[in-house]
């Protein structure tokens, strides 16, 4: 692994904001860590690079423990915490040169060569003399990620690498971190951008006040989510009490579209009903659930059966909803 804790925990005097959580980072992989705001997660993060003293249990890094082993572990990581911050009346190429001089273990000679490769990485190639002032907040988060990228490293530690980056940039942000694990590099995001998460991770926790609540591969959380149909009918008062009948769960309307006993969203299609389908051996098969719905003279123009998303996991996990977009 190259993170593990076991029963980890950080207490703010009477308030335990990491609550003994074991958690289990796969070499080589991805790993959205998620959650509301205020669940822990950058706290979490800090004790992880020692940023921060745990109230209780312990932390592995790459296979050492933590902090005790901290000079033999942290010079193999790296890390974007809680934004950058760098010298505004400075170039970029300049700051990242004073950040590598204060690395014990980066030859000088060669730093000039490391600082180009890491500003070319993340696209900054063309703004490497341009004073960070003049920076946007996207430039200044890649830039951050170029510092943390000035030696190679076996784990990126990565808090909200997407934050404040137009769509060319997170684009952009998202193959760096495909291609540093395909080079064999461990990356830990922290992030509140769920279809970011589902693009680029291969595994994810989630954490809730403070407890880790759910951890795995992502497909596996995914399917961990309750399952649910997806129906187009122009009579969905008529539809909802059919489904209901069956034990499934109304979720109300998609999003523009119209709900039971509303007017459709789309007079071509009519709206759209989402319901939840009841867990265990009774749950009703899609062909009877049409069949009903026909029988009572629902017109069905789409039925889908979906399977449970991670958003559907994470508000069922949370009781919290889940920013989709920037």
């Amino acid at each position: 692994m190259s993170i593990e804790t076991r029963g980890l925990s950080k207490r703010f005097g009477r308030q335990l904001a990491v609550d003994g959580i074991d958690l289990a980072v796969p070499r080589g992989s991805v790993f959205g860590f998620l959650g509301p705001n205020g669940s822990g997660k950058t706290t979490t993060i800090r004790i992880l690079l020692g940023l921060a003293a745990a109230s209780g249990g312990s932390v592995r890094v790459l296979g050492r423990e933590m902090p005790r082993q901290l000079r033999t572990v942290l010079p193999r990581v790296g890390a974007l915490v809680e934004g950058p911050a760098f010298y505004p009346f400075l170039s970029g190429a300049a700051n990242l040169q004073r950040f590598d001089a204060a690395d014990p273990d980066a030859p000088a000679r060669t730093r000039q060569a490391r600082v180009r490769t890491a500003l070319e990485r993340v696209g900054l190639a063309h703004a490497a003399d341009k004073k960070v002032r003049a920076y946007s907040l996207g430039m200044k988060q890649r830039l951050g990620i170029a510092n943390a990228l000035l030696a190679p490293r076996e784990l990126l530690v990565l808090d909200e690498p997407t934050n404040g980056l137009d769509p060319q940039g997170t684009r952009e942000v998202r193959h760096l971190v495909r291609s540093l694990a395909a080079d064999g590099a461990t990356v830990f995001v922290s992030s509140h951008l769920l279809a970011e998460v589902e693009q680029i991770c291969t595994h994810a926790a989630i954490m809730s006040a403070g407890r880790l609540v759910a951890q795995g591969a992502l497909a596996e959380l995914r399917q961990a989510g309750q399952p649910g149909v997806r129906l187009v009918t122009p009579d969905p008062g008529a539809a909802a009490a059919v489904l209901a009948r069956f034990g499934l769960t109304h979720d109300g309307g998609a999003p523009g579209s119209g709900t039971p006993g509303g007017a459709p969203g789309n007079a071509s299609d009519g709206a759209v009903l989402r319901a939840r389908l009841p867990a265990g051996p009774d749950t009703p098969a899609p062909e009877t659930l049409v069949a009903a719905l026909v029988a009572e003279g629902v017109r069905v123009r789409g039925f889908t059966v979906e399977q449970g998303s991670l958003e559907d996991r994470f508000v069922e996990l949370t009781g919290e909803g889940f920013d989709v977009a920037q």
